[in-house]
């Protein structure tokens, strides 16, 4: 091997005495690592972490293999340069060349493999990395027939990530988990995305080297691994399918049945799962060109592990549709709701309801917004659609088609929630941490009493009572700020990812040893629930259909392996596992997590529990000495200049309830389109919430403004005594009372109002003509100011309206008189004078 002969290409361009040196010293230490390399076996598509590739292995710090790598892509066949060893060719800096291809200083490629920054090719490969004739990988390490390393066997610049030619995707795995003898059956599909045509290719599964994965890190470790590594175990043999050739972009499914003996699993736990496509036939049979990976959880039956006490929360949740906004007729009050969108969510086959349906029987605990069971009741009871969400003008809303889809959906849900545990959250769910850091502070008087109100709506409108009391931070975030607001709200229970939370006594740190409650000061009880799941169960958006069908199968294996992982870290302790999903759950999500907890209960490591039950006997603990709330989840808040626009409108309210004759329903109607306002369902729509705030603004303007006076411009009064007429508009759909009208006079010598304030009332959608009594004591003109005043508190309604009052053809009586008696004004004055000189 050592005198083989070895080509040194030296990096730059002209030649040193101090490259002439470094050539030198290279070419004795490749001579030296060329002696010591390993010889060429049989192909093997499987990489080795650390650097040494066996004719095909992937290596994570640069292979050689057949021939050699050049330095920063300059071809060198039959030679390589340093840092990295390789059997048949030597070291390779920063790149490997395969069967004399010429390598890259950002990429190894090889035998129908890759390069970073572009791909591989069979016979050569460019200084820039591009390919010939071979499949691409981007930033990855190629092996000797197509494998590559990553996240197990990493890249010099720790980018793994790996291209094949051929996509794999399961859409089936049973049974989900292996017990006792029997067979392993997987099915799925595999595409040929090359671009060119693909001789036969073979089909296999594979089992982690490392058996029973321990942690649960481990499991996101697999998770992420890309290309095919010695971690991935060698292939099960003789349990191959194998397939024609694929052409250009052709798809073909397969089906593969393993007896489970044949796995060797060496117990109870989770193993990580490959399932890889090879080169069938040809001198590179082995080659790898495609794989998926997913985690196969085993559960003999001689197996006892402590199961894991599981609460599973089922929210039933929805954005706000209603508004402020209500068409009043003779006989109702019609609500006018932004969109008809929950017609379709309530009627059969709508995600509403299809979640009643299946969470019906099942060992969940549900979460309701009671402002979802009053919306509900009100589309049952009749309502309107606006034209445009936030319109203000209710008679333009349309008939609302969805009263029937509502009526029927509580009646189900009615039935489903008899006698399970029920959740009320606080009225339209608010966005706890947005009001706790953007100035909330105004709100909690609204909030507290319309989650008192919801609470009662709950329990009538389904027969159940209710738990209260419970608060739920977008993203289970909890610091000292929001754990105060939450109980300013009256909520003692707090959901909480356990991020901010921590106890005396954890055994396993952010496994499924956080879940569980924990006291806080102030009398506030933080229910921890498993972060790892949440985040799975929140970023996964399988489709429902056949196309979803391997996307719900990687997050139901993953799903059974965290489990089942955080059972075996302690398998003697009695610990709780709390499941939370998304507020708004999809059906395929829903399915999913259903079929986990039936799997899990079944084998023996899951077993239901009640939230009531997860609360029982709180560890002692406290908030982390950091605020948890992370910096990027600062986007999704509601803004605080929103904020301030609630509260703004909340004062606004206050002001126009007390015009009305029935203030109570258009308070109540405010309020809950307030709260509304700040609900969490916002944050996944900020322009929906912005949207939503500005119509109830609006509404409230427009109500205000209906409340006017009609202008005038000129008025005469001749006599001395008049009166004055004024005529107040009430555009409101409800009687007009509570205020009061007032004028003041520019120049009360000669023009004054005899009434000081003058009780308005009026019909809905009329004017009423008010007169005010004046008393004239001089001709010429005199501005008079109207203003209307709420008699409650004398606050000014409205802007003034400013008219001029003509008098004429004052009586000459009462022109002496108002002489007479400036005359005796004058007159007394003198005399004081006078007097005061004297003394």
């Amino acid at each position: 091997m050592a005198g083989a002969g070895v080509e040194v290409v030296v990096v730059g361009r002209g030649g040193t005495y101090g490259r002439t040196v470094v050539a030198t010293v290279t070419t004795i230490l490749v001579a030296i690592t060329s002696a010591l390399c390993i010889p060429a076996g049989p192909a093997e598509a499987v990489g080795s972490a650390q650097g040494r590739g066996v004719h095909g292995g992937a290596m994570a710090y640069g292979c050689a293999v057949h021939g050699g790598a050049t330095a920063y892509g300059r071809e060198s066949r039959g030679g390589s340069v340093t840092q990295g060893r390789g059997p048949s060719g030597g070291p390779a800096v920063s790149g490997c060349g395969v069967h004399g291809a010429a390598g890259t200083s950002h990429g190894r490629g090889s035998s129908g493999g890759s390069v970073a920054s572009g791909p591989g090719a069979s016979g050569a490969i460019t200084a820039s990395g591009r390919e010939a004739h071979g499949p691409s990988a981007a930033h990855g390490v190629g092996t000797a027939h197509g494998a590559s390393t990553a996240h197990g066997a990493s890249t010099a610049h720790g980018a793994p990530s790996r291209r094949y030619p051929v996509s794999v995707e399961l859409a089936s795995l049973t049974p989900a988990v292996v017990r006792q003898g029997g067979e392993l059956r997987v099915s799925g599909r595999v595409t040929n995305t090359s671009g060119r045509r693909l001789g036969a290719v073979r089909i296999g599964v594979r089992i982690g080297a490392s058996g029973a994965i321990d942690t649960r890190g481990e499991l996101s470790a697999v998770a992420r691994r890309t290309p095919l590594t010695r971690a991935d175990g060698p292939e099960v043999a003789n349990r191959t399918a194998r397939l024609a050739p694929l052409e250009t972009g052709a798809e073909r499914g397969f089906r593969l049945t393993v007896p489970v003996p044949d796995l060797e699993l060496d117990g109870a736990g989770a193993y990580a799962l490959t399932v890889n496509v090879v080169r069938a036939d040809g001198a590179r049979a082995g080659t790898v060109l495609g794989l998926t990976r997913t985690h196969l959880s085993a559960y003999p039956d001689a197996t006892r592990l402590e199961p894991l006490r599981t609460t599973v929360l089922w929210p039933v949740l929805d954005a706000p549709r209603m508004e402020a906004l209500t068409l009043r007729t003779q006989d109702s009050v019609l609500p006018v709701f932004r969109d008809d969108e929950l017609t379709a969510a309530f009627g059969p086959g709508g995600r509403l309801r299809r979640l009643v349906e299946m969470g019906k029987g099942q060992p969940v605990t549900w979460v309701l917004d009671p402002d979802l069971i009053v919306q509900a009741q009100a589309m049952a009871d009749g309502y309107r659609v606006a034209r445009t969400p936030g319109d203000s003008d209710p008679r333009q809303a349309a008939e609302g088609e969805g009263g029937e889809a509502a009526a029927d959906w509580l009646a189900v849900l009615r039935t489903a929630v008899r006698g399970r545990e029920v959740i009320a959250l606080p009225y339209a769910d608010p966005d706890l941490t947005s009001l706790a850091r953007g100035g909330g502070a105004p709100l909690t008087g609204l909030l507290r009493r319309a989650s008192r109100t919801g609470r009662s709506v709950v329990d009538r409108a389904l027969g159940v009572r209710a738990r209260a009391g419970v608060g739920w931070p977008a993203g289970g975030e909890l610091d000292d700020r929001i754990a105060r607001y939450a109980k300013k709200l009256g909520l003692d229970t707090v959901l909480a990812s356990g991020a901010g939370v921590a106890t005396a006594g954890e055994l396993v740190s952010e496994g499924a040893t956080d879940d569980g409650a924990v006291s806080l000061e102030g009398g506030t009880t933080a229910l921890r629930y498993d972060a790892a799941i949440a985040s799975l169960l929140f970023a996964s958006h399988p489709a429902a259909g056949a196309s979803g069908a391997p996307a719900r199968l990687l997050l139901r294996q993953r799903l059974l392996a965290e489990t089942l992982t955080a059972a075996r870290e302690l398998p003697n302790a009695r610990r709780e596992l709390v499941m939370v999903p998304p507020r708004r759950m999809p059906l395929a999500v829903a399915r999913v997590l259903l079929t986990v907890v039936a799997e899990g209960r079944k084998a023996g490591w899951l077993a239901p529990a009640g939230f009531a039950a997860a609360l029982r006997k709180p560890t002692a603990g406290r908030l982390r000495g950091f605020d948890g709330y992370p910096l990027a989840r600062h986007a999704a808040e509601l803004p605080p200049d929103r904020l301030a626009a609630v509260v703004r409108d909340r004062r606004r309210m206050r002001a126009l309830a007390k015009v009305l004759s029935d203030a109570r329903a258009t308070a109540a109607s405010v309020r809950a389109a307030l709260a509304r306002s700040v609900a969490t369902a916002w944050r996944a729509d900020p322009a929906g919430a912005a949207s939503y705030q500005r119509g109830v603004s609006r509404y409230l303007t427009a109500s205000i403004a209906s409340v006017r006076l009609v202008p005038k411009s000129t008025v005469v009064v001749a006599g001395g005594s008049a009166t004055i007429p004024v005529t107040v508009d009430n555009g409101l759909q409800q009687d007009l009372t509570g205020v009061e009208l007032r004028v003041l006079s520019s120049r009360p010598e000669r023009l004054t109002a005899r009434d000081r304030a003058v009780p308005v009332q009026a019909s809905r959608a009329v004017s009423r003509t008010v007169r005010i009594r004046v008393e004239a004591y001089a001709n010429g003109p005199v501005l008079l100011t109207a203003r209307l005043y709420t008699t409650a508190d004398g606050r000014p309604w409205g802007a003034p309206m400013t008219f001029t009052a003509d008098v004429r053809s004052v009586p000459s009586g009462a022109v002496l008189f108002v002489l007479g008696g400036t005359g005796l004004i004058v007159l007394a004055v003198a005399f004081r004078l006078r007097r005061a000189r004297r003394r």
